[in-house]
């Protein structure tokens, strides 16, 4: 059975519609599937919508979060509740054809137990577009983890990996697709045209999307840790030659070529500043890649609360 995770937001117009085209889909496919409505804390009836649909079909589930906690965690909550042998989760704003689904569910019959679709074109404004680009580049160049081109909002996961994320991951700022990449199973990367959506306006505000860009950064790369140890590093050792260059100057009795060493004090001080900057950092580097280590290890906090089901 395939759990189909509708992540709903404000959608209280769009429920029954992606609901009936799901399950045309799937049933003309005879795929056997559930279909969970997660409603990531809307104001409107989108629950009661939700839970009505439920009532009438015996394979709807409805659940509530107790305020909206973003997709990604709506999409952890989803998965904590699926009950098939594998899962998918679909946005509420149409933009992933349903087509993609079945496509996803025949790779996963193949043994596949990872498959992230992942956007061939991207029809939306030239800024969002390009910065989107720009981002997965850097993630790739800078994270542990290889993301697909122009990323990714889905993925069909095997049971053994819905498992292993609700029982051994708990989701604190960090994305699905970060932790699905992240446990070392080899993902099928499948492309798809993504069509253009609706005309309205995104509830994907900018200060969601820089939140989000900073959960994907430091929760898959190490890199700005490694930058502070590095840049220790490079001060420590920049002081010292500081120290030799000045040290021979005064014992040949030729400093003229460096003038400010005329400075009374200023000799002294910029190699102790040099010196002990650099020793900070560095000492700040080696204590972050503990504190790092530590901060994977105590994040236990629920990334998510079900208010109703």
């Amino acid at each position: 059975m395939l759990s189909v995770i509708l992540l709903s937001y404000y959608s209280n117009n769009k429920i029954e519609l992606v609901y009936n085209k799901i399950s045309k889909a799937l049933n003309d496919e005879k795929i056997s599937f559930e279909f969970i409505i997660i409603d990531d804390g809307s104001n409107d009836n989108s629950y009661e919508i939700g839970n009505k649909l439920a009532t009438n079909f015996e394979n709807v589930k409805s659940y509530k979060l107790s305020k909206n906690f973003t997709s990604h965690y709506a999409a952890f909550a989803g998965l904590s509740v699926s009950k098939g042998d594998c899962a998918t989760i679909i946005p509420d704003d149409e933009q992933q054809p349903y087509e993609s689904i079945i496509r996803m569910y025949r790779i996963w019959q193949q043994g596949n137990k990872i498959i992230i679709p992942y956007r061939e074109n991207r029809d939306d404004k030239l800024f969002s577009k390009y910065t989107s680009i720009l981002f997965y580049k850097l993630m790739n160049t800078f994270s542990e983890i290889k993301f697909p081109p122009g990323g990714s909002d889905s993925f069909l996961i095997d049971r053994e990996i819905i498992d292993l994320i609700n029982y051994k991951i708990h989701p604190i700022n960090t994305t699905t697709i970060t932790e699905i990449l992240r446990l070392g199973f080899d993902p099928h990367f499948m492309a798809y045209q993504r069509p253009k959506g609706d005309n309205k306006k995104s509830r994907w505000t900018l200060k969601k999307k820089i939140n989000l860009a900073k959960d994907f950064f430091f929760s898959s790369s190490t890199f700005p840790i490694k930058l502070i140890t590095f840049l220790g590093l490079f001060f420590s050792i920049f002081s010292f030659v500081i120290i030799i260059i000045y040290a021979y100057a005064r014992l040949i009795g030729n400093d003229n070529f460096w003038k400010l060493s005329e400075v009374p004090g200023w000799t002294s001080t910029v190699i102790i500043i040099s010196f002990f900057s650099g020793l900070i950092l560095f000492s700040l580097g080696i204590t972050a890649e503990y504190i790092w280590r530590i901060f994977e290890e105590v994040k236990n906090r629920p990334g998510y609360i079900i208010k109703k089901k």
